[in-house]
């Protein structure tokens, strides 16, 4: 198995905008199509953590009209680039931008009907402590859902899977998704992780050949 090898947590100048240019539209619809099929009601404030450029809560916007979205994230140039986005969509009104360290969360105890998130554990040092303040800040009874990449067992599979997923891209955005999966966390080091949490190890399980998720209701 790879070793983890941590990048930068928050996506800034450049790297945003490589990022914000790729086609993310497959899986940022299978996370919203996943997201409603396991929650039986999406509606009041959600957080959405590590929201990049808002593009999964636009679109869970546009898919679900009680809903009302939290985007926060660590980088200011992600946070901009949201905003254009969610301008050009008309969901000013829905979609409220955050600068926030996901670690240590300055929203009460319980103040959101749920809390998701796609792609922020790989970012972070300690997934524990992101995954711990989601838990802090979620309702009782609402829900957690959290999708990211698995971290391949050796070089040839990073390699496999970008040709893949992101063959069409430029060599700066394969670099990037390369990175992303070399500083993922595996499923079995997720399960330990909400485990240690107090949730049943299967709430996370491997979603695709590139993903796990996790999908709980909060106690």
């Amino acid at each position: 198995m790879l070793e983890r090898v941590l990048e930068p947590e928050a996506m800034t100048g450049s790297s945003a905008q490589q990022y914000d240019e790729m086609d993310h539209s497959q899986a940022n619809q299978s996370f919203v199509d996943d997201l409603v099929a396991a929650v039986n009601a999406i509606d009041g404030v959600w957080l959405d953590l590590g929201t990049g450029t808002a593009q999964i809560p636009i679109l869970l916007c546009q898919t679900i009209e009680e809903v009302r979205v939290l985007a926060s994230d660590l980088s200011q140039d992600m946070l901009e680039l949201a905003r254009y986005r969610i301008e050009v969509d008309g969901l000013i009104t829905r979609i409220q931008l955050s600068n926030d360290d996901a670690k240590q969360l300055e929203f009460e105890d319980g103040g959101f009907s749920g809390v998701m998130s796609n792609s922020i554990v790989h970012h972070v040092a300690d997934p524990k402590a992101v995954i711990s303040e989601a838990v802090r800040v979620v309702a009782a009874g609402g829900a957690l859902f959290f999708r990211d990449l698995v971290r391949p067992k050796d070089e040839s599979k990073v390699q496999e899977l970008v040709q893949r997923y992101a063959g069409h891209e430029n060599d700066e955005q394969q670099r990037l998704f390369a990175e992303s999966f070399r500083a993922a966390l595996t499923c079995e080091e997720m399960q330990d992780l909400v485990g240690e949490l107090g949730f049943a190890r299967e709430t996370v399980r491997m979603t695709s050949d590139r993903h796990w998720t996790w999908s709980t209701v909060a106690s």
